[in-house]
């Protein structure tokens, strides 16, 4: 039982980050419909900034700026790679611009940090905490609450600010909103350069539980995808229970099964939700006038 429950506290604490990821993929579909596959690279790039700053300033003091770094490259993104795709209304033309624009960063960053994985210093203790009878490393404790913090924080920015109540405007419908007098292009533009600050804020949050490299955020971004449609693009609560079940079932089947089947029973559940429920756990299936 002790063993299920050290298994279930590791899985939490994965699952919050491919949450925090999904999270946004959701603000990006929410405004645009369209998706920003290199979300995994905006995560790794802010994990690799983060390394480069930490050893001058203190873990502290370099979040916020990685936060903003995260800012500025989703504004790149969506200025080079999906804004022309949806000026000349190219359906598919913003897909492979963000692909190709994650693979420029991921090999950018080799060129830069190098191909080897890197240790990233933790800011916590790395002595476990037993509680329960549970070994619980302080620095998952922090990336749970870290997770939680930053999704309410976007969540009451959307609800209390006017920018925010732009943002859900266009969301809940991109024509009326430009119509109230909304610049929906900038609102398309701010949706992105969020998701990259969650991404980034996400990078630095996992680097000190794992390696650090060019290469950590292809794997992270494409399980953060399955989350999110798993959990419906349109549900926030929809991505938090579609991480923790993802990041639980992958704890429980590498060490009861094999490490080598670890990702299986996301990728089963994904095709089970595509062919039941194509809308997602918590998603709503979306009504077009024709």
């Amino acid at each position: 039982m002790e063993i299920l429950l050290q298994l279930t506290v590791s899985g939490i604490a994965l699952g919050m980050i491919y949450a925090v990821i999904a999270f946004g993929y959701q603000l990006t579909f929410a405004t645009s419909e369209t998706l920003n596959f290199g979300q995994g690279e905006a995560l790794m790039l802010g994990a690799l900034t983060g390394l480069s700053l930490v050893g001058h300033m203190g873990y502290w003091v370099m979040i916020p700026l990685v936060m903003i770094f995260g800012l500025a490259q989703g504004v790149v993104v969506e200025r080079l790679g999906v804004a022309p795709a949806m000026k000349t209304k190219s359906e598919f033309g913003w897909i492979m611009a963000t692909i190709a624009l994650g693979i420029i960063f991921k090999n950018t960053a080799e060129n830069i940090w190098g191909k080897d994985d890197l240790k990233f210093p933790s800011p916590l203790s790395e002595l476990p905490l037993k509680f329960l009878g549970v070994n619980v490393l302080p620095m998952e404790i922090l990336v749970v609450i870290g997770a939680i913090v930053m999704m309410l924080a976007v969540e009451l920015f959307s609800r209390k600010s006017i920018y925010g109540k732009a943002v859900v405007a266009t969301s809940n419908d991109r024509d009326a909103a430009g119509l109230m007098g909304i610049n929906t292009g900038m609102v398309i533009t701010f949706s992105y350069a969020l998701s990259s600050l969650t991404a980034a804020f996400a990078g630095v949050l996992v680097a000190p539980l794992t390696l650090t490299g060019a290469t950590m955020g292809t794997v992270l971004g494409l399980k953060a995808f399955s989350v999110a449609i798993i959990g419906g693009l349109n549900s926030g609560m929809g991505v938090i229970v579609g991480g923790l079940i993802l990041g639980i079932a992958e704890t429980t089947t590498g060490f009861y099964i094999s490490t080598g089947y670890k990702d299986v029973p996301g990728l089963v559940l994904l095709l089970l939700v595509l062919a039941i429920k194509p809308a997602g756990l918590f998603g709503r299936a979306a009504i077009k006038k024709v």
